[in-house]
Formats: C-alpha cells, sequence, structure tokens
C-alpha cells in the first residue's frame, strides 16, 4: 500500500489542473457560442459529461502501467484499422462516405482515438529499433505501420486528421535520432509531396487550398465567408473583449461553426486579446509539462509517449488558430480541450492519462 501512495506522489497536479481549467472553459464558451440555437441546444451539457468522463479515462489510464500498453500493441493497432476499414465500407455503401458512426444520442469518430493508437504502435516501433532508426529499412517499416491507418482516414476523406498523424510519425523518428541527413531529405520530400499529391484531394479540398491562395472579398458563403467572419470577430473583441455572452459575431450568428472549428473566434470576440493570450498560455504550459515528463521518462518508449501527445496538442492548437487568424488553409482540426467534440476530447484526455502514467513510474524499477 506505501508502495502505491508513493507512486501516485509523482502525479503532475500542475498538469491536470491546466487540463481542467481549459476543460472547464470549453463547457462554458460553448454553451455562449450556442446560445439561443435550437438545433445546437444541449451541446454544452454533452461536453460537460465527455469531460466528466475523460476525467475518469485519466485516472484510469495513469493507474495502468504504461508499459503494459506495449504487450497488446497489435490487438490496437489492428482493431482500430478494422474498425476505420469497417466505417469506410459502411459509409461508402449508405452515405457515399463517412468519418462517424452514428448512434442515437451522440456520434463516434474513430480517427481521433486513432491519434493515440499511433502514437502507441510508433512509441513502441521505435523504441525498439532506436538503435537502427537511421536504416532506411526502419524508416520503411515506420512509414508503413503509420499508413496503414492513414489510409482509411484520407479514404473518408480526412485530410486534415491524416496530416497531424503524420507529423506525429516524423516527430517520433526526430526524437528517435533520426541524423541531420536524413531530416533534411525529409524535409525535400516533404516540400515535393503537396505538389504531387494536389491533383488526387477531393474538390472540396482543392477549394480550400484555392481559396486561401486566391480568396474573393466578395464570397457570402463557403470558407471565405467563415474566415472573412473569423476575422471580424477576432478583431472586434479588441483588448478585452465585449464580454462573456455579449458577442455580437456570435450571439447574431453571423460566425458559423463558433462552437468547432472557430471557436478561437468566438473567444476572441468575447474575451479579446488578453483571454486568448491566457488560454494559449495554458495550452503552452500543458505543452510544456508534457515535454517535463518525456524529459523525466525512464525509458525510451515513455519518453515517445510524451513527445506523440505534445506533438498532437501542439501542432493542432498551432493549426486551428493558424486558420481563424487564415494563416494556413482550413482543416476541420479542432482547438484541443477547448473545441466542441466528444471523440476529440475523451482522446486528448486519454494522452494526458498516459503522460500522467509515464510520469508516476518514472522512479520504477
Amino acid at each position: 500500500m506505501s508502495d502505491v501512495r508513493t507512486t501516485w506522489r509523482y502525479f503532475d497536479f500542475w498538469l491536470l489542473g491546466a487540463v481542467a481549467i481549459l476543460s472547464i472553459f470549453s463547457i462554458a464558451m460553448i454553451r455562449s457560442a450556442i446560445a439561443g440555437n435550437i438545433t445546437l441546444a444541449g451541446y454544452d451539457q454533452r461536453q460537460a459529461i465527455f469531460v466528466i468522463i475523460g476525467f475518469g479515462v485519466i485516472l484510469l489510464t495513469t493507474a495502468i502501467d504504461y508499459r503494459l500498453w506495449a504487450s497488446v500493441n497489435r490487438i490496437l493497432y489492428y482493431g482500430m484499422a478494422g474498425v476505420l476499414g469497417v466505417l469506410f465500407v459502411v459509409g461508402q455503401a449508405i452515405f457515399g462516405s463517412a468519418r462517424w458512426f452514428e448512434t442515437t444520442y451522440f456520434s463516434i469518430q474513430p480517427s481521433e482515438l486513432a491519434k493515440i493508437i499511433i502514437i502507441l504502435a510508433l512509441a513502441e516501433f521505435f523504441s525498439r529499433n532506436v538503435n537502427r532508426v537511421n536504416d532506411p529499412r526502419v524508416i520503411f517499416r515506420s512509414l508503413l505501420l503509420t499508413v496503414g491507418i492513414v489510409l482509411w482516414i484520407i479514404l473518408q476523406p480526412n485530410l486534415g486528421t491524416s496530416i497531424v498523424i503524420l507529423v506525429i510519425w516524423f516527430t517520433l523518428l526526430w526524437a528517435s535520432g533520426l541524423n541531420l541527413k536524413m531530416l533534411a531529405a525529409f524535409a525535400g520530400v516533404a516540400v515535393i509531396i503537396p505538389i504531387i499529391g494536389y491533383p488526387l484531394l477531393a474538390d472540396y479540398q482543392k477549394n480550400r487550398i484555392l481559396n486561401f491562395i486566391f480568396p474573393d472579398p466578395s464570397a457570402r458563403h463557403g470558407d471565405i465567408y467563415n474566415i472573412q467572419q473569423a476575422l471580424i470577430s477576432i478583431g472586434s473583441g479588441g483588448w478585452f473583449g465585449k464580454g462573456y455572452n455579449l458577442g455580437t459575431q456570435v450571439q447574431l450568428r453571423f460566425l458559423k461553426v463558433r462552437h468547432s472549428d472557430f471557436i478561437f473566434s468566438a473567444m476572441a470576440e468575447e474575451f479579446g486579446f488578453v483571454g486568448t493570450v491566457i488560454v494559449i498560455g495554458l495550452l503552452l504550459f500543458v505543452i510544456y509539462r508534457i515535454l517535463r515528463a518525456a524529459r523525466l521518462a525512464r525509458d525510451t518508449y515513455g519518453a515517445l509517449i510524451c513527445y506523440g501527445v505534445a506533438t498532437l496538442i501542439a501542432f493542432q492548437a498551432i493549426v486551428n488558430i493558424g486558420v481563424n487568424l487564415r494563416l494556413v488553409p482550413a482543416t476541420g482540426l479542432p482547438l484541443p480541450f477547448i473545441s466542441y467534440g466528444g471523440s476529440a476530447m475523451l482522446s486528448i484526455l486519454l494522452g494526458v492519462g498516459l503522460v500522467q502514467s509515464v510520469i508516476l513510474r518514472h522512479q520504477s524499477a
């Protein structure tokens, strides 16, 4: 019993506290964003339920030794690939395409959980091959492992999540010791691939890129309109915002998808520049604590899990905020801990639980 108390002594309450503040703020912000919208009624309550369940997931995952996940790694990986395959087949047969399994009360998006599964799979693979990470055969095998999940997600189609997973793969490859020569080669490939792959994109994905490069200021619908309203919302917030539940762009519904993709803009209008800086600061603090956990980890597997979760949070936050500021094309990636979405919230909190498990056992024998 004393060993259990000693282990939990290392629990990172600073990390948990920052995550709790962001999650509670998410519920409040969604409540304001959907105010008066009958079709979105109850979304804030759903988010609250997912947050409560998610914190239970954190505690449960923390209690499980993270090294046990390596023993069921293949089951998790092939199980997720199978679920994504079934979703693609069923979605094509019934809807033409699908990203969610629909239930009576909520939707399940397997690709969100796939982000955590691929972190565990790649962390286990690279930890076994850490001394051969510059071997082209090892790199190719790790890429095949990644593509085994990414392929099904691209077919949904869901380009944003596919890019997130590829970024996680590259980051863990680099964190495992990829040398500078290989790193430079991959950087060159990363520049060429988007050019080659552009013709293969779906029409709406091509339009997003073209609208980003050649925007039409007179557009009154679609992605252009959404971005315009997002920028107006951010600008109208000023330094301190118009106040909670008082943002005109939000409450008069000029800002679309304000509870998910563009919740940063809604937040900026109501809480201003200062409010957004505080939220970004909290996200940076969460990332810092996770990177600290990676440094403390007693083995490569644990460190790579932490690096993967930190990359997931950082990249999605950068892209989501970049979309709101019109710095990158629209992608549909959520703002971690803030945007509405049960699958996204549970997955990211599962990642936090894995990090806590690494921290608890960083001095274990």
